[in-house]
């Protein structure tokens, strides 16, 4: 009867460990946009309010460049709610795809 109880409760914490490591293998993507800031101020701006957007996890803003670089989980967020984050922030954003020759981060 104790074995029983021990495979029981086994197949049962199986079943609940399972489930959360599939959770953690959520697919990540990078899209880079050209963005219209102008100075440290809209940097801060950018960085303030996208790294707390919905999905976001990483994020590298490129003041000289205009560049900004989000990773993000694609089962919750994409590039166009990003796009419109940006928007909503005031700035033009466009999706930026690099130039020949230059590598861009995967």
């Amino acid at each position: 009867m104790k074995t029983k109880a021990f495979a029981l409760l086994a197949l049962l914490t199986a079943g609940l460990v399972l489930p959360v490591s599939a959770k953690d293998k959520k697919e990540k993507e990078k899209v880079t946009f050209l963005v219209s800031m102008t100075c440290e101020s809209c940097q801060k701006r950018i960085e303030k309010n996208i790294a707390f957007e919905k999905g976001v996890t990483d994020l590298e803003v490129d003041l000289p460049k205009k560049l900004v670089t989000i990773e993000y989980r694609t089962d919750k967020t994409s590039p166009e709610e990003l796009k419109a984050a940006l928007q909503e922030l005031g700035y033009t954003a466009m999706p930026f795809k690099g130039h020949k020759g230059e590598k861009q981060k995967q």
